[in-house]
C-alpha cells in the first residue's frame, strides 16, 4: 500500500495521487487475475464432475439395458418352450388375444 506523502499544507501531491493510483490499478489487475483463475478452476471441477456423473448414468444405463434383454431372452426362450410343449393351447390363447384386440379396435 503506498503512502501519502504530503506538502507543507499537509495534502498529498498529484505525484503521490498518480502513484496510489497506479498501485490501486495493479491491485485490482492481480485480484481479477485470481477471480478468473478461481473461475477456471470450479469450471473444471463441475466439467469433471458432470463428466463423471454422464459416465456412471452411462454404466447404470447399460446395465439395465442388459438386464432388460435377458429377461426377454426369457420370455422368448419360455414362450418358445410352451407353444412347442403346448401348441394347442398357444393357439387357444392367440386366437382368443386377436379377437380381443380385433372387437376392441373394431369398437370406436
Amino acid at each position: 500500500m503506498a503512502r501519502t506523502s504530503t506538502n507543507g499544507s499537509g495534502e498529498a501531491t498529484t505525484a503521490d495521487l498518480t502513484q496510489q493510483i497506479d498501485t490501486l490499478r495493479s491491485d485490482l489487475a492481480g485480484l481479477t487475475e485470481i477471480i478468473a483463475d478461481m473461475g477456471k478452476a470450479q469450471g473444471e471441477k463441475l466439467s469433471a464432475a458432470a463428466s463423471e456423473r454422464v459416465d456412471q448414468a452411462k454404466a447404470a444405463g447399460r446395465e439395465v439395458s442388459d438386464r432388460a434383454l435377458q429377461q426377454a431372452e426369457l420370455a422368448k426362450a419360455q414362450s418358445s418352450e410352451f407353444v412347442r410343449t403346448q401348441p394347442a393351447t398357444a393357439l387357444g390363447i392367440a386366437v382368443g388375444i386377436g379377437f380381443l384386440v380385433g372387437w376392441m379396435s373394431g369398437r370406436k
